[in-house]
């Protein structure tokens, strides 16, 4: 793998960071009598040297293991895939790059209350290469590029914040005419000052697409990956493929072919082409994604999920995009369906400790008679996964 990473940081006025990196390195991965071994170089003269190392620490594996490893069966790919971006980030000059990032980044500060701000941007270039002795080939360029912000206000001793963000796969043209969205992220920071706090309770709610996915990823989805739950009996019970979790409203896919998303890929680090799963339907769970070595172990098909974050990490099952697929009901519909409750947006932050979650919102509203009423801050949310998946009744 080659990758390059770009980055521009302001911290305030001040810009803190603004630079490229390229770095270039190789995962070599062993499986040899059932034992699995991965080795990471960065010298092509190292080459020999690490498949000697992999070869032993395999064998070694394999002496002391109880169950041999073995890879699911999957079609043998010769390609390459170059994405069309709609404007090529590597063309653009890093003058321009600043200049946009700190027009970007002057916006929310030439407000009286905003105290400061936080404004990345982050450009990220693979070039990816893979061989197997199985007789793959496979080439695949990702491309993304990304804005993330952070918007501060300040009113006396009151400190709000807003989170601001854009960005894809398909090219530098999504980090362009964001002007409108960071005007309306500010006024979001500066409306959350006179917003009132929120009264702790028991709600119905509605929660807006941002956070309904940092819930679907977080709470549900890493259970959706083999390798969390392999060992884990209870959770591979209720985990167990044909089991009823969910409303019979929600359905939940991973999709990594979704153009233009950050989550984009066509082959995984195993040389498997990704394929669109369901996760859930009607509230059932009949899918998981996989590596080749869980898919043979939990004895299900292959999904193209084993993927490594770059060249210095073994590849692992991971998530490409995770997404409750929408339902036949429009926003008002919605509202009016819940009457009274609370509308909660945008992810802060959160965790997890098993089948229980507390996510964090960076605002809200008050919905009365099916009507937005008054803006509410300082929201944090939680609950039991599976108490939540049953309670969903429209998306």
């Amino acid at each position: 793998e080659i990758k390059k990473d770009t980055v521009i940081s302001f911290n305030g006025k001040e810009l803190t960071k603004i630079g490229s990196n390229s770095t270039d390195g190789y995962v070599l991965r062993v499986l040899k009598n059932g034992g699995l071994s991965s080795v990471v170089f960065t010298k092509e003269n190292d080459s020999e040297k690490a498949v000697n190392t992999a070869m032993e620490n395999a064998q070694l594996i394999a002496k002391n293991i109880e169950k041999p490893i073995e890879f699911a069966q999957t079609e043998v790919v010769r390609d390459t895939f170059i994405p069309k971006l709609k404007e090529d980030p590597r063309k653009i000059s890093m003058a321009e790059k600043l200049e946009l990032v700190q027009k970007y980044n002057d916006i929310p500060l030439g407000y009286e209350k905003i105290a400061t701000t936080n404004v990345d941007y982050e450009e990220v270039i693979r070039e990816k290469y893979f061989i197997s002795t199985e007789g793959a080939e496979i080439r695949e360029d990702l491309i993304t590029t990304r804005l993330l912000g952070e918007i501060i206000s300040k009113d006396g001793n009151l400190v709000q914040n807003v989170r601001v963000r854009a960005g894809g796969s398909n090219g530098f043209s999504t980090i362009r005419d964001q002007e409108s969205n960071f005007e309306e992220r500010t006024a979001i920071a500066l409306n959350l000052l006179k917003a009132k706090p929120v009264e702790a309770g028991v709600y119905n709610c509605i929660l807006n697409p941002d956070m309904a996915g940092v819930f679907t990823h977080e709470a549900f989805g890493h259970f959706s990956e083999a390798d969390i739950i392999e060992t884990l009996p209870a959770m591979r019970e209720k985990m167990k493929i044909g089991n009823k979790l969910g409303n019979d409203v929600l359905n939940i896919i991973d999709n990594a072919l979704l153009p233009d998303q950050l989550g984009f890929y066509k082959y995984d680090d195993e040389g498997v082409k990704v394929r669109t799963t369901q996760l859930m339907k009607n509230g059932i769970l009949i899918g998981r994604l996989h590596s080749r070595r869980t898919a043979a172990e939990f004895k299900e098909p292959v999904s193209g999920h084993c993927v490594a974050e770059d060249y210095r990490y073994s590849p692992i099952v991971r998530m490409g995009n995770i997404f409750i697929e929408p339902g036949k009901n429009n926003f008002e519909e919605l509202l009016s369906m819940l009457g009274d409750g609370l509308y909660i947006l945008d992810a802060k932050g959160g965790q997890t400790a098993g089948e229980n979650f507390t996510f964090g919102a960076q605002y809200g509203y008050v919905i009365k008679n099916g009507k937005l009423g008054e803006m509410i801050r300082d929201i944090n949310i939680s609950g039991n996964l599976y108490k939540t998946l049953k309670d969903i009744v429209a998306a």
